[in-house]
């Protein structure tokens, strides 16, 4: 399988590179997403066998004073791979978010339900997967939540420096949802691209989340446990932590349509171990 992967930076692009160091890596230099013919030509000149899509505008906050910005990179570039890939006939995967849904009520997502972005980082990567879909080629659209790993920034790493630093900690704890380790999520995106050659009918779009459902509160107070750390953690609603980027207080999503691919949800308490060993926080 010759197999094209945008991105090299980010949390899943590094984790595919340890997994699957033979495949072709696409960084900003060699194919800007601000620039989305770029992108399609890449394809165009490489012809892969697959096309994986790590690589994303995820500054979240951000994107609501530069949502024309993000448009491009999470709407336009991806739509411009998939046209690309579909002319080839050959498989796309793409990696979504939770963020297309309003995170209303208490039950799990399903990839069917509708969607409602509270944002604009959100109402961007709907754009992305409406494109990607229009382009009619064989693909997989992989929404997932939470993301985290030993690399680059997100939760875990924060709650580590700061559960050093202090005693004691609020967090929000009325948000809800699947923390899911970027290596997990490289390793589906690598066995969705392999199945979808041999079974271009499994096309669709699917839900990757870590199990089980937390809080974020929660999620830290693992952190600090596997970490030896006895920095304490206090409850806080969504309310009392301001971001100038509404986040959806349901984050729970149904993965159950995976099971396909032979793919299950990742216990992300298992992936915490593995991320501090990775950073030298336990042994």
């Amino acid at each position: 399988m010759t197999l094209l992967i945008f991105g090299t930076t980010g949390q899943v692009a590094l984790e595919l590179q340890r997994i699957a160091p033979e495949a072709r890596y696409l960084g900003r230099a060699e194919a800007d997403l601000s620039e989305p013919e770029r992108c399609a030509e890449a394809i165009r000149t490489f012809r892969p066998s697959a096309v994986i899509n790590a690589a994303a505008w995820t500054a979240v906050d951000r994107a609501e004073a530069e949502e024309d910005a993000a448009l491009v990179v999470n709407g336009q570039a991806p739509g411009a791979m998939a046209e690309a890939c579909a002319a080839l006939g050959v498989p796309f995967v793409h990696i979504s978010t939770d963020y297309v849904f309003d995170g209303t009520g208490e039950d799990a997502f399903k990839p069917d339900d509708p969607t409602g972005p509270l944002g604009a980082y959100g109402r961007t990567k709907l754009a992305g997967e409406q494109a990607v879909r229009a382009a009619g080629g064989p693909h997989a659209i992989l929404r997932t939540s939470w993301v985290f790993s030993a690399h680059g920034n997100n939760f875990l790493k924060t709650m580590l420096r700061l559960g050093r630093e202090r005693e004691a900690l609020t967090v929000v704890a009325d948000q809800v949802g699947g923390p899911t380790p970027a290596r997990a999520i490289a390793a589906a995106c690598l066995a969705i691209a392999h199945q979808l050659q041999d079974d271009p009918e499994k096309t669709g779009t699917y839900h990757f989340s870590g199990a089980p459902d937390v809080s974020w509160a929660d999620f830290a107070r693992e952190i600090m446990i596997q970490a030896g750390l006895a920095c304490t953690i206090g409850d806080i609603p969504t309310s009392a932590y301001p971001t100038p980027a509404k986040r959806p207080a349901n984050s729970r999503m149904d993965c159950a349509s995976l099971s396909v691919f032979g793919l299950d949800r990742p216990d992300w308490r298992v992936a915490v171990q593995e991320a501090l060993t990775d950073l030298g926080a336990i042994s």
